[in-house]
């Protein structure tokens, strides 16, 4: 199992430099194609969901063709040291549907956070959140204050449900590059300890079946928000955790922790529904 095919999505509307070096670094630690992508919609904020017609449509395509084949030219500058295979895609489209879709070509998409606070209906913008839960493909999300993924250290932020699961097993070959993996779930009674011990004693068990060591942490915080700032405190490089929530229509709802890392965490976040 490994990643053969890592994909990257670039945003019309902010800088993409961070991600693009952390795709091309995953890509040259597993000899992996890489796939960059773009798409932007056709329909202006300025008119709702109005279709436009004649001359202003055909000024708005001109100018998202334009803005693509600018994210085409800087994807390319940044792989040019990289002696892998590289493809291109992109389309006038809305992104989240695009890339979700395109997504069955790749085993892991890698994506920028949202951070600035701007909508994530804009033209050439796609959330992290909607394309983790959209996409059947685990997603890894870079915050801007990310550098460099370094592999030396992780983190499963453990809880059990299903998508927990489907995240560690998902992150296995991501796993299999690190030198230390911390299991950790965080519980606020105490009187929940010696279950939450059992339940990370599996997980380890089951990582040093696939040849990961890893070992586990239960920690006790009554507040939620404490006990996110102590999960990327600890010392890890990346964090991997099941995307927890659902979509409908444009409304998502995220369980607590899910909505923390997209919004909070300093770490790269690998995500999978």
């Amino acid at each position: 199992m490994t990643f053969s095919t890592i994909m990257v999505c670039l945003d019309l509307e902010r800088s993409n430099d961070v991600c693009l070096r952390i795709a091309v670094d995953l890509a040259a630690h597993f000899n992996a194609k890489l796939v960059g992508i773009a798409a932007a919609s056709q329909e202006s904020p300025d008119y709702g969901q109005q279709p436009l017609a004649g001359e202003l449509a055909q000024q708005l395509r001109s100018n998202i063709a334009k803005r693509l084949a600018n994210a085409e030219e800087r994807f390319r500058l940044a792989v040019q040291q990289y002696d892998g295979q590289i493809e291109w895609r992109s389309a006038i489209e809305r992104p989240l549907s695009y890339v979700a879709g395109e997504a069955r070509s790749a085993d892991l998409v890698v994506v920028s956070a949202n951070r600035d606070g701007s909508s994530a209906e804009l033209p050439g913008r796609i959330d992290p959140g909607d394309l983790a839960m959209h996409a059947g493909r685990p997603v890894l999300m870079v915050p801007p204050e990310a550098d460099r993924l370094v592999l030396k250290s992780a983190t499963v932020a453990w809880r059990d449900a299903r998508e927990a699961r489907r995240a560690v097993s998902d992150a296995l070959p991501l796993l299999r590059k690190v030198e230390e993996v911390a299991v950790v779930e965080l519980i606020q009674d105490e009187a929940v300890r010696t279950a939450a011990h059992r339940r990370i004693d599996d997980v380890i068990s089951w990582l040093d079946r696939h040849g990961i060591a890893a070992f586990g942490r239960v920690f006790h915080f009554p507040e939620q928000e404490e006990s996110f700032e102590k999960l990327w405190q600890y010392g890890t490089n990346f964090i991997v955790a099941g995307a927890f929530g659902h979509s409908q229509l444009r409304e998502r709802v995220f369980g607590g922790f899910t909505d923390d890392l997209l919004r909070r965490s300093p770490l790269c976040t690998f995500l999978s529904h």
